[in-house]
């Protein structure tokens, strides 16, 4: 029971110390895509942990299980990871382990349904309020225009997928700045932000009080709008995304102070102002090479006492 105990450990430390190091540092704000990619590396390792435990745990707990594991192992791997049964702690914290792998699944097909189900009745809203037009194709990417007296633009993932625009958008948004929020969505859209921001809720959605998982969440939210403007920015330049930022939410009151759902854009428009310079390329090839190793942690944990015992 040496190894599935020291993979709970490895995932609680990693859970723990991963967030605060990530919080302190002030590089993701400057770098949002090799932030996301941290993150991912992050929670993968930490599911990893947990889920090589659980197959372990439960090897060591019941026979049928280490017989279908070590099917094809000598001997001697087997007695390399010293799965004795351990009382009923390993039975206990496999069934616990197995349960909340369950409970994570059901969650994330929930989220996925849910949003199939509200892309399905966004997609016919948007049918009954801008009909396809005689010889459309209607599986083609839409640009559709809506009648609207709030300035908004958004992207409807889907296999039709539709970026909508409101007229008064057209009316507020000078020169190239409609461009540049064509171009914030059309990031998103390239980067399939949608899924990561389903798998952030799934897990947050799974286990509320786990800090990691809301972290992770709230992490996702912040940084594929952060990536989807610098995106933009690069074909626009910074003022111009910034400008259309303000152009959109100014009526909003969201630069004000009270508290909105949108408070994260007068930090996102002081970002683009204040155009903070990019790491360097090998910085960045250093944090994607190190964040790309911890999930390879709980894998060598799992495998190498087997491997030692073949060698």
């Amino acid at each position: 029971m040496m190894v599935p105990a020291v993979l709970l450990l490895l995932g609680l430390l990693t859970a723990v110390l991963a967030p605060r190091l990530l919080a302190r540092a002030d590089w993701p704000e400057r770098e949002p895509v090799v932030a996301l990619w941290v993150w991912q590396c992050v929670v993968a390792a930490v599911l990893l942990c947990l889920g090589l435990s659980m197959v372990l745990s439960a090897a060591a707990a019941w026979q049928a299980v280490r017989g279908r594991l070590f099917a094809s192992a000598p001997h001697g791997v087997v007695e390399a990871y010293a799965l004795d049964p351990g009382g009923p702690w390993a039975a206990v914290t496999a069934l616990v382990l197995a349960g909340g792998a369950a409970w994570t699944a059901a969650m994330l097909t929930g989220e996925v349904l849910r949003a199939r189900a509200r892309r399905r009745a966004r997609h016919s809203e948007l049918l009954l309020r801008a009909p396809l037009l005689p010889g459309e194709d209607p599986d083609g990417v839409r640009l559709v225009l809506l009648e609207g007296d709030r300035p908004d633009a958004w992207w409807l993932p889907g296999a039709a997928p539709q970026l909508v625009v409101t007229t008064a958008a057209l009316r507020r948004l000078k020169g190239r700045q409609l461009d540049a929020v064509l171009a914030h969505e059309q990031g998103h859209a390239a980067a399939r932000h949608d899924w990561l921001l389903h798998c952030s809720r799934a897990l947050s959605g799974a286990f509320p009080q786990v800090p990691v998982f809301a972290a992770f969440r709230d992490g996702m939210h912040h940084l594929v709008e952060l990536a989807a403007d610098d995106v933009a920015s690069r074909r626009f330049g910074r003022l111009t995304v910034a400008l259309a930022l303000v152009g959109l939410n100014e009526d909003r009151g969201v630069f004000g102070p009270s508290g909105t759902p949108e408070a994260h854009v007068p930090q996102r428009v002081r970002r683009l102002l204040s155009a903070a310079p990019r790491l360097t390329a090998s910085r960045r090839l250093g944090l994607t090479a190190t964040a790309a190793l911890v999930p390879a942690v709980p894998l060598l944990v799992a495998f190498v006492p087997g491997l030692s015992a073949l060698t």
